[in-house]
């Protein structure tokens, strides 16, 4: 596609054409996605990125002398800083470890640098809106190790209550944060938390699945001390993740898996691992992944990550207008107000007393993909008194007349179900 200035608007209808996904009807109906937090679809450019690797490069990476080898390992650590590039690591070909996704990147940082770390009574800090990826983990650690977890509250306005913070985190060796709610679409301020963590001697890991798809993150201006974010939810494959943490909180972490490719040296009473980021990547990697993942971020950056961040800030207030105007009190939106600043395009609603699988399924007959359910953050739920919500995300492939088609369907659910 060909590259585009950062100040003309997005044009949806124009960027569909690269996914061939969107192309298609679903029950005779042309396709509306709004799934986008759990899972974007692919551009062509992806796609064709990771084919011609596949058929042109396949080698395995680190371990040939060969040409070919050779030649996809350079494609692959080549892919590696992109991504860095991407956060603004400052190294950026040591300081990214390539996982699965994002709930192994946290695991990756509870077994490496929690197990490593962490004594009885150590306090680790988390928030009442985090994902189960990042509560999960800690809360494992906390039975085998007796560490103690606080947790900052979520707020009357669907914010972070931070009334409590320098208090919570006093004597935390980490504190575990969301950068962006993928139930509420809360952006959370983390400059005083990252602050007052610091203060303690903390550290800072934030959860960035939700956030760098969609506006550009600077890990050096947050100041946090480590990123975890995945690849399928910026237009990239499934199957690769990514961790970046400071260099020298990796070069101290023990690895996470043991095998091939993570060693220097072998013995039978022993090991020494060898250089970061690749001790942490036990085995062979994902590398037509790795390939597509920074094809990705060619394509995000070739749009504008800005420009998707503008582009989602008007289509969130239109959609929550819309639905709020034909449906009022019958349907209830959990989330800030639209806000470009601290409010992302997900939107969760309770449509009466219908479920949410009822709802979603109705939306289906009409071509229009939803999710239902708890969103992997059951604890949030029972902040919000409810079991599940519906929830509809935009990406920059989204526009008006998705809105438009998800409001008016919504009346085939209230005719059916009240």
């Amino acid at each position: 596609m060909a590259s585009m200035t950062t100040t003309e608007p997005l044009d949806p209808a124009k960027l569909r054409a690269d996914f061939p996904l969107l192309d298609g009807t679903r029950c005779g109906r042309p396709l509306v996605y709004l799934d986008s937090a759990a899972s974007a679809q692919r551009p062509r450019a992806v796609l064709e990125a990771m084919d011609e690797y596949y058929a042109t490069t396949h080698a395995n990476v680190h371990r040939g002398v060969y040409r070919l080898a050779e030649e996809a390992t350079r494609r692959f650590e080549e892919a590696r800083a992109r991504v860095g590039r991407l956060v603004n690591a400052p190294e950026p070909g040591r300081e990214i470890v390539f996982t699965k996704n994002a709930t192994e990147a946290i695991n990756l940082v509870a077994y490496a640098w929690g197990r490593h770390e962490l004594r009885r009574g150590d306090v680790v800090v988390l928030t009442e809106i985090e994902h189960h990826a990042n509560l999960v983990p800690w809360l494992m650690l906390a039975e085998e190790r007796g560490i103690e977890l606080r947790y900052l509250p979520l707020g009357a306005d669907f914010r972070l209550d931070l009334g409590e913070l320098e208090r919570t985190v006093d004597g935390a060796r980490l504190v575990g944060v969301t950068l962006a709610s993928n139930v509420l679409g809360t952006v959370v301020d983390v400059a005083p938390i990252v602050q007052a963590a610091h203060r303690a001697g903390a550290l800072v890991l934030g959860d960035g699945a939700q956030l760098v798809p969609h506006r550009p993150v600077d890990v050096q201006a947050l100041g946090i001390d480590l990123l975890a974010f995945t690849g399928h939810k910026m237009l990239g494959p499934t199957g690769i993740g990514a961790l970046w943490a400071r260099a020298d909180l990796l070069e101290a972490m023990p690895p996470f898996l043991g095998g091939g490719e993570m060693i220097r040296d072998v013995r039978l009473d022993g090991f020494t691992p060898t250089d970061i980021p690749w001790r942490f990547e036990a085995g062979t990697p994902p590398i037509a992944e790795a390939i597509g993942l920074a094809a990705a971020i060619d394509y995000l950056e070739q749009v504008g990550l800005e420009r998707i961040h503008q582009h989602e800030a008007r289509l969130t207030a239109y959609a929550v207008e819309r639905l709020e105007e034909r449906y009022g009190d019958d349907l209830r939106i959990f989330g800030p107000r639209p806000d470009p600043e601290w409010r992302g395009g997900v939107i969760s609603f309770a449509f009466g007393d219908i479920h949410p699988h009822d709802v979603a399924q109705v939306l289906d007959e009409h071509g229009i993909c939803v999710r239902a359910g708890h969103h992997c953050a059951k604890p949030l739920m029972r902040c919000l008194g409810v079991g599940a919500t519906t929830r509809a995300s935009l990406y920059l492939y989204n526009d008006e007349h998705d809105v438009d088609r998800l409001v008016d369907a919504l009346e085939s659910v209230r005719d059916l179900f009240v």
